[in-house]
């Protein structure tokens, strides 16, 4: 019997088919479950499915701190290694899409079925970016090889062009003519675009936009990277109904299986803690003021004022980003909090008719002990059918999967723009992404209803309760304020002088909550958290400048380098908190592989890597080559790799 790679193995059993790796005289028996040949399309079912993946891993990145009761440990910027925990993005792509994929592609080419070829080559790619920036260095050229124990690492900067190659070819083979057979069932499969090709090169473009972005904090970027970006931009989504989504079935407890339902929905009952407090202030207009001089909060004390503001005990900063408090001027007040955050306890019983009183609500918030609360449910009473029905927004039972959108495309193109010195087209593609980014908000509202139910509430009394279940706003009454604040004091009216990057990015970070967390976390690191640090020879934060044993120190909103106004890393000079010991007072900067791969099977290759040993404590705390100005330190460059 031949060794088979583990991870061959692994990409093999995701469906259960694949050739056989022992000798002829083993196969006396036929397993008429595993058949030694499927026809390609049907693979794709398992690689849609397993983008769950995506949203699942996203608790562990920034935008998600402590939404879930298993997203500590990365809201601390700390895990242990001997646990599979925040592994789903590597399982994804070497066990759920590996094969799978490989085969896709490999017997459409064959097959002259050009266009599943291409679609599955996009689809290889996405996987391999998701994981490249979440995990940083893997096995590439080594990950399918037949009969191999040891997989070899390849670095960032190697895999990130392959990603690249990997959507040219897909777009080469969805422009070739396709009169395979075989097409219409890949239009039946394909649960993106129904085997539309035209859709599916405009998401290969979108994706090639996607890594090339994550570059822009390289020195060289404007040489090396910006023509290419603009160019795929150009040839990419030109409206919201190109969004790469990936259809759900849903029905809750009905559905054949728990996984038909989103898994933000309210049926599986993932999200059953706080969004970060972060995404609260940007998108409530409390982003707090700091007395820089003191390293605290600035605490109100006239006590009339306190009495006024409720239990609001803080300053806040005078230059809001998003919007502020003023949420009856008209323009001030942003509608897409209501359809993102989770209200208060209360908000249950409103006047949903009336936009005011729907302005009026108040959204979690840990700073102020308003108590626990789940996104896809109503209020604070929990995550159940009964109560919520199907649930809300992209937090109901049957909302899409979001891969990339049309919005997030033209963020990009802003950030690439205004990265180069081209700030009047940044300053008009950022317009173009707002306004996007309310239409794809509005697209996934669903009309609300009342549920009047007998429960126990906090205070341990019975009685009827009535909830409102689904959505707390209608997609009307969501437009005509998106209209208003778009041409408000915070987009429309927003003079280009004053138009900065903390505009771009911090506008992106509200679109991409949730679904689009991995890349926020993408965005948080290239910018270094905001710590404050004087440089060395590399260009990034070190040991003692940017952070130390006891603290890690963020630039303070007055500095006008300081893209994310208002953050501050949960171990700042603000906090009393200490990081993990073994960080060395480092944020986390990736996520371990996963532990039953990689540290059990491929613990010597993940040993060799540079600058800091996939063995080592801190490895976590290794930056990604996307978060340097230049190379990373001790790994090849692609020419190198070439050669």
């Amino acid at each position: 019997m031949k060794k088979n790679s583990i991870l061959s193995i692994i990409g093999a059993l995701a469906v259960g088919f694949g050739a056989t790796s022992c000798d002829d005289y083993l196969d006396v028996n036929h397993n008429v479950d595993g058949p030694a040949y499927v026809d390609a399309y049907l693979y794709l079912p398992q690689v849609f499915n397993t983008f769950f993946n995506v949203y699942g891993d996203g608790f562990y990145t920034q935008g998600l701190t402590k939404m879930t009761t298993h997203g500590d440990n990365f809201a601390s910027h700390y895990y242990s290694k001997a646990s599979d925990t925040g592994g789903g993005m590597w399982r994804m792509t070497y066990w759920s899409h590996g094969m799978n994929l490989e085969n896709i592609i490999n017997q459409s080419i064959e097959e002259k079925d050009y266009h599943l070829a291409g679609a599955g080559l996009i689809l290889k790619a996405i996987s391999w970016d998701y994981s490249c920036k979440y995990n940083g260095e893997m096995p590439l050229k080594d990950a399918f090889v037949p009969g191999s124990l040891k997989h070899n690492y390849d670095y960032q900067e190697y895999i990130f062009m392959q990603i690249r190659e990997w959507c040219k070819q897909g777009i080469a083979y969805l422009e070739m003519e396709d009169n395979s057979p075989l097409r219409p069932q890949f239009a039946n499969y394909d649960q993106m675009y129904g085997g539309d090709a035209e859709k599916w090169k405009k998401f290969g473009y979108a994706v090639i936009v996607r890594n090339l972005v994550s570059l822009t904090k390289k020195t060289d970027f404007k040489e090396k990277y910006y023509t290419e970006l603009m160019d795929a931009a150009s040839k990419s989504f030109t409206s919201v109904a190109d969004d790469a989504t990936i259809y759900v079935e849903g029905g809750g407890a009905d559905s054949p299986d728990s996984a038909y339902n989103n898994y933000y929905g309210v049926y599986r009952g993932n999200l059953t803690g706080k969004p970060n407090q972060y995404a609260i202030d940007i998108m409530t207009g409390m982003v707090l003021k700091v007395d820089e001089e003191n390293n605290q909060y600035v605490e109100i004390t006239d006590t009339t004022r306190l009495n006024e503001v409720g239990v609001y005990k803080y300053e806040l900063a005078e230059k809001q980003i998003i919007t502020d408090t003023l949420v009856n001027e008209v323009g001030h007040w942003d509608p897409r909090v209501v359809a993102k955050l989770e209200t208060v306890n209360g908000n249950h019983v409103a006047n949903f008719a009336e936009i005011d009183s729907i302005k009026a609500f108040k959204y979690n918030s840990g700073r102020y002990g308003d108590g626990a609360y789940f996104m896809s449910g109503s209020d604070y009473y929990g995550a159940t059918t009964a109560r919520n029905g199907q649930g809300r927004w992209l937090y109901r039972n049957d909302a899409p999967y979001i891969l990339t959108t049309y919005a997030e495309l033209m963020y990009n193109v802003a950030e690439a723009e205004f990265t180069v010195g081209n700030k009047s087209a940044a300053f008009e593609a950022w317009k173009k992404a707002v306004a996007a980014d309310m239409e794809f908000t509005a697209k996934y509202l669903v009309a609300g209803s009342t549920n009047v139910t007998n429960e126990k509430l906090a205070s341990g009394k019975y009685g009827d309760v009535t909830f409102h279940v689904g959505d707390k706003i209608t997609k009307a009454q969501f437009d005509a304020a998106a209209a208003e604040y778009l041409a408000g004091p915070y987009v429309g009216a927003l003079a280009e002088s004053e138009f900065s990057m903390s505009h771009i990015m911090m506008q992106k970070y509200v679109h991409l909550f949730p679904w689009g967390s991995q890349e926020a976390w993408v965005d948080m690191r290239k910018n270094h958290y905001d710590l404050a640090y004087e440089g060395n020879e590399y260009g990034v934060p070190s040991f003692g400048d940017g952070w130390d044993k006891d603290n890690m120190y963020n630039k303070y909103d007055s500095d006008p380098t300081k893209v994310y106004k208002g953050f501050y890393l949960p171990y700042s000079q603000l906090s009393t908190s200490k990081v993990n010991e073994d960080n060395n007072g480092s944020p986390c900067y990736r996520v371990r592989p996963r532990y039953n791969s990689e540290y059990m099977w491929n613990l010597p290759s993940l040993k060799q890597l540079k600058p800091i040993s996939g063995d080592a404590k801190d490895y976590h705390c290794s930056m990604p080559w996307f978060c340097y100005p230049g190379d990373q330190p001790g790994a090849p460059t692609y020419d190198e790799v070439e050669e």
